[in-house]
Order: C-alpha cells, then structure tokens, then sequence
C-alpha cells in the first residue's frame, strides 16, 4: 500500500473515533477491543520507511517519542471520557471536554513532531503516525475495559420512573 493509502485510513480511523467520541457510544465487545491497534501496526510495520535509513538514531527517537505520545495521549483519553452503565446492565462511554483538550494537544505535540523531523531531514513514513494512533487507540481500549469492568450495578428509578445510575464516573 501507498503512504496515501496509510494516511487515508489513519484519517478514517480518526474521524470514526471523533464522531463516536461526540455522542454516547455504547462500549464495544471486551474480547475485541485490541483489534483496531493490531491491524494499525500490522500496516505501520509493513511499510518500508519506519526509519529513515539516513538519520537511524534521530529517527528511532523520533519514532520512539511518537510512539510515547500515543500512549500518553491513549491513557489521557481512556481517563477523561465519562463511563456509566444502563438500566439494562450495558456499559457506554463519552468524550467529555477534556477529552476534545486531550485530541488537540495530542495533535499538537505530532505536528511539533513531524515539523523537527522536517527541519532535522529525517524522512520518517506514514507508519510513524500509525503506530502513533495504534498506541493511542489500545490504550484508551484498555482503559475504558479495564474501568467498565469495576462499574458498579447499582440503580435508582428517577422521579419520572426511568431508570438512573446512582454513580457515575465524573471527569
């Protein structure tokens, strides 16, 4: 596949998970939540160029602090989103102001990224940025299914009869 090609699903990939992040999503099976990052760095590792066979030092730490960023910015993600459970014992999930802090800052530190990598030479290919989303992604999923699974079940019926969690996680 193409550097277009990686770049086109690292798009899709994030607006998928912005426009799910903006309303309540209902969490996804918690067999599965690793799927998403393994196929994202079964693309990044593929490609040829992860490092820049000219600058292999700067480039790896360049990769490396990449790679650190998604992670950070994963757990950053997988800490500010609201987490409750449904009367019918499902668990949902939603971005929270912090959470739209988290993207833009994470964003910004990748485009710093990349701008000192191009003022430095270092050639650095599209699988930087997938391994950057892929750390993101499997960290925010095990987050959010490592607090899912300590949710307690517990509820109270609302003055109009519906049901109401009597917690909820706050952010």
């Amino acid at each position: 596949m193409s550097a277009l090609v990686n770049v086109l699903v690292a798009v899709a990939v994030v607006a998928l998970i912005v426009s799910r992040q903006v309303r309540p999503q209902q969490l996804a099976d918690a067999k599965r939540w690793w799927l998403v990052p393994a196929v994202l760095v079964y693309l990044a590792i593929r490609e040829k160029g992860l490092v820049d066979p000219d600058h292999h030092l700067a480039s790896a730490l360049l990769l490396g602090t990449e790679v650190a960023t998604g992670l950070l910015m994963g757990a950053a993600w997988g800490w500010t989103s609201k987490l409750w459970t449904e009367a019918d014992g499902s668990v949902w999930t939603k971005g929270t102001k912090a959470t739209a802090a988290v993207w833009v800052v994470g964003i910004a530190v990748r485009a710093g990224l990349a701008g000192i990598g191009a003022l430095a030479g270092i050639r650095m290919g599209t699988g930087a940025l997938l391994l950057g989303l892929a750390a993101s992604l499997l960290v925010r999923s095990g987050i959010l299914v490592w607090r899912a699974q300590s949710l307690p079940a517990s509820y109270g019926a609302a003055a109009d009869g519906t049901a109401r969690p009597l917690w909820k996680d706050r952010v």
